[in-house]
């Protein structure tokens, strides 16, 4: 019986690193689903019948944005890995009237599926999408000179493989004082496993480089970090030079 629980708790660990279902289920009916807006309810159940449905960012991180946001007054934000919305809708709710978000993916189809809901919201006007890789985008900001220390927030869902590259741009891009956050920092606990421990094949793909991130990011004198276990790990960096 045991047994089978671990099985069923494996499947759902891109969601939660916690230790049980039941407690993340907790979390979730009692904190999460009923404060979660309308727009994100939906857009979440839509989500959860595409074939890629794993890539969403979880019910509990977006709620976690979202309040983050909003301590932090963000008005000018980005998203590289945008996926279907969810955590772009969670950002935008959350940003003023006059807010913006650079949104940045290479697949737009998948941004069209959440575009209807988002802007049902009333807050698609606070969204510039670019379908395409986000490096091209970001070296010509920083060539242009002008987007220099201009973002408060910065949310990083993309390929693991390029994290380091995306840091190595956006660190002059947000402002002193903002945040970037990484997503998937713990990559459904094989950080912390040996690396001959059985895994799903993504999941070894991409282990090195976010070991490779983590150790980069403890590492930069220019930020402050804190690692929360949400989702699957999140890792917010405070630019602070």
């Amino acid at each position: 019986m045991a047994a089978n629980g671990e099985s069923k708790h494996s499947e759902v660990g891109h969601k939660s690193l916690l230790q049980s279902d039941a407690l993340y289920q907790y979390i979730l009916e009692t904190s999460v689903y009923p404060r979660e807006p309308e727009a994100m309810k939906e857009l979440r159940e839509v989500t959860a019948k595409h074939p890629w449905n794993l890539m969403t960012t979880s019910a509990d991180e977006g709620q976690f944005l979202n309040m983050l946001l909003k301590l932090i007054n963000a008005k000018n934000t980005m998203e590289i890995g945008v996926y279907t919305g969810y955590s772009l809708l969670a950002t935008a709710l959350a940003l003023p009237e006059d807010g913006k978000i650079l949104a940045m993916d290479i697949n737009r189809e998948n941004y069209e599926i959440g575009l209807p809901i988002i802007e049902k919201a009333g807050v698609g006007h606070k969204i510039d999408f670019r379908e395409g890789p986000a490096l091209p985008v970001l070296d010509q900001m920083l060539e242009d000179g002008k987007y220099h220390g201009t973002f408060d927030f910065v949310f990083v869902d993309a390929d693991k493989d390029n994290y380091i590259n995306y840091h190595k741009r956006l660190i002059d891009l947000v402002k002193i004082g903002g945040l970037i956050g990484y997503d998937n920092t713990l990559w459904n606990g094989s950080v912390a496993q040996p690396a001959d421990a059985p895994m799903r094949k993504y999941v070894r793909y991409y282990r090195d480089f976010v070991i490779e991130l983590n150790k980069a990011l403890a590492a930069d004198p220019r930020i402050e970090i804190c690692m929360l276990p949400v989702g699957d790990g999140v890792t917010l960096c405070r630019r602070i030079s």
